[in-house]
């Protein structure tokens, strides 16, 4: 896996097309498991193939039960600079009901050891809506992260992919199933005490004190280019391709290692189809959807139609007006995909 890894990065040499390279972020997976000297490998492979003068964020996903003291301290010896740790929760058996292999005292320790070994940018997951969270307990999970002076979290309502252990057992009635009713007032929860916490709702899902955003997250909702490498990687060329590479490890190695070539699905994205997949992005930030850059990039024509779709939104207090820049409100964001959906436009004829 690792000589395909460093195979495809040498394939994709000229992806970015003079585009200088901000972030690398190792995840979708356990990049955890990779040895501080495959990560330097693999990051080496990476400085020198593509255009980077300046790079403001490494960022290496990592299970807390990988995270030993030992572990930390290699990682020193890596461009890593931020952690984003899979928490998911200090409770016990909102792991247990989760199927983590961890366990909430991991949790706790992984967060302290990777502070004390120098670590402070640190990003952590947490989940909500999940049977067993009370209100009281979703809060108690909010104030851990402010007790342990994390800056930056993720907080996302559970969802039950089909296939999974969760999803087996909760269609056999083995366990509860997820009640939409408590995930969204745990969201409105979230946003109360965020604020509360001295913490930014920058994005639908993710939160910031002292201006301590997602980079890597931050250039994606903004639309720039991005490149995938791995099994099931995503890529984006930034305007008009998207692509993915397949699951399978075996059939990647196989496709890189002997058939020298990538192994990956295509298509190719209309202006429209861009513009909403901008629309989609943007307004799920605190930014919002740029009226002006909508007519600068698709025209005045586009632009018009989004803003009158968004005046039915504007009516129920969902969107609010800063200029020229469309944003959601605390209510709103209870609805955001529908009102994406909504402000969706169509090829002109």
């Amino acid at each position: 896996m690792l000589q395909a890894i460093l195979a495809e990065l040498e394939m994709n040499r000229g992806y970015f097309e003079g585009h200088e390279i901000e972030t690398i972020y190792f995840g979708g997976g356990t990049p955890s498991l990779l040895s501080a000297d495959e990560i330097n490998r693999i990051s080496d492979k990476v400085f020198e193939t593509f255009p980077i003068t300046s790079l403001k964020e490494f960022t290496l996903e990592a299970n807390p039960d990988d995270l030993s003291n030992t572990y930390l301290r290699a990682l020193k010896h890596t461009p890593a600079s931020r952690f984003s740790i899979g928490v998911q929760s200090f409770f016990e058996e909102d792991l247990q009901y989760m199927h983590r292999a961890h366990n909430a005292q991991q949790a706790d320790y992984a967060i302290k050891a990777a502070q004390d070994a120098g670590f402070s940018n640190i990003t952590i997951d947490l989940i909500y809506g999940t049977p067993g969270l009370t209100d009281a307990k979703w809060k108690q999970n909010l104030e851990k992260v402010a007790e342990l002076s994390i800056p930056h979290f993720s907080a996302y309502a559970l969802t039950v992919e089909e296939g999974t252990a969760l999803h087996h057992a909760i269609k056999k009635k083995k366990t509860h199933p997820v009640d939409n009713e408590q995930a969204a007032g745990q969201f409105e929860i979230l946003m109360q005490e965020a604020e509360r916490m001295g913490y930014e709702h920058y994005e639908i899902s993710n939160l910031a004190k002292g201006g301590a955003y997602a980079v890597h997250n931050t250039n994606y909702w903004k639309g720039q280019p991005y490149l995938g490498i791995g099994p099931s990687a995503h890529s984006f060329n930034g305007r008009h391709t998207r692509r993915w590479n397949i699951a399978n490890n075996a059939l990647y190695i196989k496709g890189i290692l002997q058939d020298k070539k990538p192994v990956y699905e295509e298509e190719q994205l209309s202006p429209v189809e861009h513009l909403n997949e901008y629309i989609m992005t943007s307004l799920r930030t605190m930014w919002g959807c740029d009226l002006d850059k909508i007519r600068a990039e698709w025209g005045n024509e586009y632009a018009y139609l989004v803003e009158k779709s968004a005046e039915t939104f504007e009516e129920r207090g969902w969107l609010q007006r800063q200029e020229q820049k469309l944003i959601l409100t605390p209510a709103g964001k209870l609805f955001a995909d529908r009102i994406a959906g909504e402000l969706f436009v169509e090829e002109l004829k």
